[in-house]
């Protein structure tokens, strides 16, 4: 694929590298996770003044009305430098939700707020024993004297303790893991009834398992038509994907680059390790993976707002599993290449290694996104549809969709 950027969207890229250059080396990212938060306030403002917490939100709503690849180009750059704010869970999942299912005043009162930093919202979906099946709910909202009671337990909630509202679901009707039924709510997460578990993650983020009982929301605070969130939770998710992968493409490159250089650097037997043809052949199989990956990631941007639902289940699917390879297999070679001391704290690149490892799990694993592949695409040949993807487009720049 022929990728060109247009001078504004290089503009915007170089802007936000230099950015992430002088506020967030690795030290200084390692003082973060040290700290009791284990996010930096100060760069989330500093981000919000570069205008990216609002690339999901309409101009007229306070936001950059951002295309895809300005989401491409920010998550690739947050990859690099292994960014652990909550910007995909914030500013793109919760985002999105808000903007899609919320009441004009609701879209008044978060939206600009979610694009200035005031607010951090992140969703609350996932339960245990789910298996990423974004149908299978639980929770439940039940209608008592004009308000909802909310009760269930939600599991792995990235970014919770951070969070001034979770956008939680629950079902207001039906069985589980039926795709209707299924209600957003609006929920304080210091309100009686809600409790928080937080614990650090594999890749050092901060997530909490979050327990509801009896919790009562007002019907102002639920989001969109009762049982019609499911819809906009398949919409933000597939966008999510998308973005994860351009986020794993940053983090891919930055893996690979700091093994050449320490293959280079490295000697033994008197030569650098750089030298020896077997570990040319393995970080060669690197670079595959790496170019490989990132052509997945701009197919999934490009598709992962595809009015079709099948069209783009089935290619973010597609993405998720090439580029979740890429990470397995770059992350594992990269720590085997740098021996030991691969592992250590130290070293970025057990950093990368952990979060490549958490990306691969992240939205669907590989297997998950694997067998979602399948299943769309059976879904659109028995339609008639035909299933093998266009030719690329001859230029990223070009392309109507981004």
């Amino acid at each position: 694929m022929d990728v060109e950027f247009n001078k504004d969207q290089q503009l915007f890229a170089d802007t936000l590298q230099r950015y992430l250059a002088q506020h967030y080396s690795f030290e200084h990212r390692r003082g973060i996770l040290r700290s009791p938060e284990g996010w930096s306030r100060q760069i989330w403002t500093g981000l919000a003044d570069l205008g990216l917490l609002g690339l999901e939100i309409p101009e007229e709503d306070g936001g950059m009305g951002g295309r895809p690849v300005e989401i491409l180009m920010t998550m690739t750059a947050f990859g690099r430098s292994l960014l652990v704010e909550p910007f995909l869970a914030s500013a793109i999942l919760a985002t999105r939700l808000v903007r899609d299912l919320g009441s004009l005043e609701q879209r008044r009162a978060l939206l600009p707020a979610l694009a200035s930093g005031e607010r951090i919202v992140v969703p609350a979906h996932g339960e245990a024993g789910a298996r990423y099946d974004l149908n299978s709910v639980a929770t439940s909202a039940t209608l008592v004297d004009g308000a909802y009671r909310l009760s269930g337990k939600k599991a792995v909630v990235l970014h919770a303790p951070a969070a001034d509202h979770l956008l939680v679901s629950a079902r207001t009707g039906g069985v589980p893991n039926d795709s209707a039924d299924v209600s957003l709510f609006l929920v304080d997460p210091r309100a009686p009834g809600v409790s928080l578990i937080a614990y650090p993650t594999l890749d050092g983020a901060r997530a909490a398992d979050v327990t509801l009982r009896d919790v009562r929301v007002s019907v102002d605070d639920r989001l969109g038509p009762e049982g019609g969130a499911g819809p906009a939770l398949a919409s933000a998710w597939n966008v999510g994907v998308a973005a994860l992968c351009a986020e794993a493409v940053g983090a891919l490159e930055a893996t690979l680059a700091a093994t050449v250089d320490y293959a280079k650097t490295r000697k033994q037997f008197g030569v650098p390790i750089g030298t020896f043809q077997a570990l040319q052949h393995r970080m060669a199989d690197m670079l595959i993976h790496v170019e490989q990956a990132r052509s997945m990631s701009y197919l999934a941007a490009i598709r992962a707002r595809a009015p079709d639902p099948d069209v783009c289940a089935s290619s973010v699917s597609a993405a998720k599993v090439v580029v979740g390879r890429a990470c397995r297999r770059v992350a594992q070679e990269a720590v085997q290449i740098h021996g030991g001391m691969g592992m250590t704290d130290e070293l970025a690149i057990s950093h990368y290694f952990r979060r490549l490892t958490a990306i691969e799990l992240s939205l669907g694993d590989t297997d998950h996104h694997l067998e979602r592949f399948v299943v769309t695409s059976r879904r659109r040949m028995g339609s008639g549809e035909e299933t093998r993807s266009p030719p690329a487009p001859a230029s990223i720049r070009r392309h109507p969709d981004l």
